[in-house]
């Protein structure tokens, strides 16, 4: 199974600006191609070459959103930080680094990126040079859900104006496109309107209820050992929410070239894990995705808008609130020896 979603096969992906034709378009994805067109709506995904040829558009913003995550096994806690040096140390030309926990989440919530207020967003996009007639190009020096999280933030505030740069910085300097280093040059402040946030947001009595009715899908996007539990849980229990299933962000994207797995493949991994009716999107099910801290839960959220499916709904807290309430109903695969 691990074969069939590491493929790499540029001549048949689906994926990117330059491609995106044959994909279902429910929000306006094809993009321009002239640069006078400035305004027109991107598609969740673009390619290197893509911004290359776009890069010094009026009003196209590049925001580095590169954040690491440590894992303190002794002392079972998590150290979140900003990759701030490695933006430093080169980054795609003209692009804003975005500190994700301190500026895009909420600086008063006990867990990790959580939702923030719209006021706290709006004010952090428009320190980035972010307006409401920008469009946004969202990238990362490693796991792109880092960029979906961005993505979706933007999404849940309204602003759909936005792109993840397939493959990140790594697709970008194996493209053979340049960077620079340094600090980014400030931006002029753009003005980006605070909008309530829209209902993409799932809370825990959400997922409660979701569980055993019948009528939603919780999916789980962490790695298969971790949704089985066979390997310890930074966030406390280990295992995954009581009858959800596993579509694992990880098998989507090619381990060699960080590019998104093509978007047939993709499909079928939704129809194999029963997400994706076979003969399309008709009949599909309200769905709820979760991950270890909202981050990779989002990535399900942006390959369904390849597809074009629903918005899911994204369980915010995740396991760092599930995991750690043991009234909460967890599982765990059973293997027979």
């Amino acid at each position: 199974m691990d074969e069939i979603f590491r493929v790499h096969d540029p001549g048949t992906r689906l994926r990117c600006a330059e491609t995106q034709g044959n994909l279902p378009q429910p929000r306006s994805m094809l993009a321009k191609t002239t640069s006078a067109m400035t305004t027109e709506t991107l598609p969740p995904l673009i390619g290197s070459q893509w911004l290359a040829d776009h890069i010094d558009d009026p009003g196209l913003r590049v925001l580095d959103c590169t954040t690491t995550i440590q894992y303190d096994a002794e002392r079972g806690i998590q150290h979140v930080a900003a990759a701030y040096q490695a933006f430093l140390d080169a980054h795609i030309p003209g692009a804003q680094f975005v500190d994700l926990q301190r500026h895009l989440s909420d600086p008063a919530h006990h867990l990790n990126f959580m939702l923030p207020a719209a006021e706290h967003f709006a004010a952090s996009m428009q320190r980035l040079g972010i307006g409401d007639t920008s469009r946004v190009i969202i990238y990362s020096t490693g796991n792109i859900w880092w960029a979906t999280r961005v993505w979706w933030l933007l999404r849940v505030f309204g602003f759909d104006n936005a792109a993840v740069l397939d493959g990140g910085l790594k697709a970008w300097t194996a493209a053979g496109k340049p960077t620079e280093s340094g600090p980014a040059r400030p931006p002029a402040p753009g003005h980006f309107t605070a909008r309530s946030p829209l209902p993409l947001v799932a809370t825990r009595q959400d997922v409660l209820q979701a569980i055993g009715d019948g009528s939603t899908y919780i999916i789980d996007a962490l790695p298969r050992p971790s949704f089985a539990g066979r390997v310890p849980s930074a966030y406390g229990r280990s295992g995954h929410i009581a009858g959800s299933i596993n579509v694992p962000g990880i098998d989507l994207v090619d381990p060699v070239s960080n590019l998104l797995v093509p978007i047939s493949v993709i499909r079928d991994r939704l129809v194999t894990a029963g997400v994706l009716p076979a003969a399309g999107s008709a009949g599909a099910k309200p769905v709820i995705a979760y991950c270890g801290g909202g981050i990779t839960a989002t990535f399900i959220a942006f390959v369904f808008a390849l597809v074009g499916l629903p918005d899911p709904l994204i369980y915010d807290a995740s396991l760092q609130e599930w995991a750690a309430d043991a009234d909460l109903p967890m599982e765990k695969e059973i293997v027979l020896s």
